[in-house]
């Protein structure tokens, strides 16, 4: 392809990955601070390991110089990037991998194999970056197809159009992060939407899973920035109007953010663009009680002020980031704008967190927000390490209403220590932040570390995952704030969702994909 090869097994490019001196020193660490045992490291795979089943598909001759069916396509291409993921690639098990990856580079390639797709009875799995950490991508569709055929849309990756009035671009859905960053920069704009998967993680997968980012107040998820799309449906094309905002039946826009590639193809967007930031301030504070730091959140976004960045880091996950040393609650506090100083905002929010005991960070020590920062963005590197010396790490998320918040947490707290000890005989270690304020509720974003037994992780895996599911469903949360679906989360999700809207998700995907080629098993 030219490009920088990514990983086939793991997180990003197949160059950045840390030696095995690193890996075991950052296991010992966090082994040290969680007291869950390591193992002996696992290599991870080599593509020569891998066993592949022989191809079922072979494209006509006017599409197959956008396919491929090496082995290293399909590979890489077979798993995202979740807790179970991981333990199949080191265990060399590919078995899912899809048939046949295409590498559509414009919007009639994605027509014209959909089309076929349709026509022999393949199933077709929308691809963007592979980030997914909810079996989002898994070429797992059951026997009733002839086989999978992934569709890879990073060759449609231009800024088509800049609308500078009306602060608005017309984007592929194939960018990724950084390359329409880049092609935004020259006219000073930007999308300011930066998940942690950034690098490695495209608009179009941005909105098919409803994506959340930069901003912790507000511009929560890429749903704010969408102002028409661009969908290829196996029943035909369709694209929205390009409007500000309309009062003109449901939205049809709503129906394909979040779709997961249920529905179809989103192959170009117009995306509300801002003016890059030139005014920023910030600001870390500890806190001795957990309790008040939430309230002081709750204060801050509550007062209008919508910081870019408010955060609370829990005692525990401040020590293991290298942000602290276990004893106080972190709060990061962050304004920027491109029109106007933004140090009012900030010294109003300082006065709210103060009125529950925050306590700015010293001057002439670490900043505990950029340390903080760091470690997140380098965090699933550092994940890999644990999980290839025998350490489960996994996330999951949630939001809630501040008034049931506290009955989530320990309801997560005792359902989560409960099911590692049944699941491993062990303790293990739970740490929770929020990663977004909302006037009405926090997201709290936990991540678990326990020990895992060769051979049962995944059925340890699950029991964990399970009883954490069943806790936030239970305690009135969602299952996943900005995670989504997959096929990891659609027990639960089939609990939150209304009955007479799932008939209604099912007719919609009857009409737009009446043959339901479109990544069997997500959604619907």
């Amino acid at each position: 392809m030219g490009e920088r090869a990514y990983k086939f097994w793991g997180w990003g490019y197949a160059d950045e990955t840390f030696s095995a001196e690193e890996a075991r020193a950052i296991a010992l660490r966090v082994s040290g601070l969680t007291g869950v045992p390591t193992r002996a490291a696992m290599a991870p795979p080599a593509l020569e390991e891998i066993a592949l089943k022989t191809p079922r598909l072979a494209p006509p001759p006017s599409l197959g110089r956008l396919c491929s069916s090496t082995p290293f396509e399909r590979a890489v291409h077979c798993y995202g990037k979740s807790y179970r993921d991981y333990v199949r690639a080191f265990a060399r098990d590919f078995a899912c991998a899809p048939d046949l990856v295409a590498y559509p580079e414009r919007e009639a390639d994605v027509i014209a194999l959909i089309d076929w797709a349709g026509e022999i009875g393949a199933a077709v799995i929308p691809f963007g970056a592979g980030s997914t950490v909810v079996g989002g991508i898994e070429a797992t569709v059951g026997d009733r197809f002839r086989g999978t055929l992934t569709l890879d849309l990073r060759r449609m990756n231009k800024v088509r159009e800049i609308d500078a009035k009306s602060r608005a671009a017309r984007i592929e859905a194939g960018a990724l992060g950084p390359v329409l960053e880049q092609q935004l920069r020259p006219a000073g704009f930007t999308l300011r939407h930066f998940p942690q998967s950034f690098a490695f993680s495209t608009l179009g997968g941005w909105i098919a899973t409803r994506s959340g980012g930069h901003f912790a107040t507000l511009y929560t998820h890429i749903d704010d920035f969408v102002e028409s799309l661009r969908v290829v449906t196996p029943a035909g094309v369709l694209e929205s109007r390009r409007l500000p905002g309309s009062g003109a039946g449901p939205s049809p826009d709503r129906l394909f953010i979040g779709s997961e590639g249920a529905l179809g193809v989103i192959t170009e967007a117009w995306m509300r663009v801002q003016a890059r930031p030139v005014h920023r301030a910030a600001s870390a504070l500890w806190f001795d009680d957990f309790e008040r730091a939430v309230e002081a959140l709750r204060s801050i976004a509550q007062a209008g002020l919508y910081p870019a960045n408010c955060r609370l880091v829990d005692a525990r996950e401040a020590e293991l980031a290298g942000a602290g040393d276990g004893s106080a609650h972190l709060v990061v506090l962050a304004f920027e704008s491109g029109d106007h100083p933004v140090e009012p905002w900030l010294a109003r929010a300082l006065e709210c967190a103060r009125d529950q005991g925050g306590r700015p960070a010293e001057e002439g020590t670490s900043d505990p927000a950029h340390l903080w920062r760091e470690a997140f963005i380098r965090a699933p590197y550092r994940r890999e390490a644990l999980i290839a010396h025998g350490m489960m790490n996994d996330t999951f998320e949630t939001a809630t209403t501040w008034d049931r918040f506290a009955e989530l947490y320990g309801a997560v707290e005792r359902a989560v220590a409960r099911a590692i000890r049944e699941a491993t005989g062990a303790d293990g270690h739970l740490t929770c932040r929020f990663t977004h304020c909302y006037p009405d509720g926090p997201a709290p974003y936990f991540t678990w570390h326990a020990a895992s037994a060769p051979g049962r992780e995944l059925e340890q895996w699950r029991l964990i995952k399970g009883a954490a599911s069943d806790a936030l469903i239970a305690s009135g949360g969602t299952i996943t704030h900005h995670h989504a679906v997959g096929r990891h989360h659609m027990p639960w999700y089939r609990q939150q969702r209304p009955a007479l809207f799932g008939k209604a998700l099912e007719a919609a995907k009857g009409a737009l994909d009446p043959r339901g080629i479109m990544n069997p098993g997500v959604l619907v």
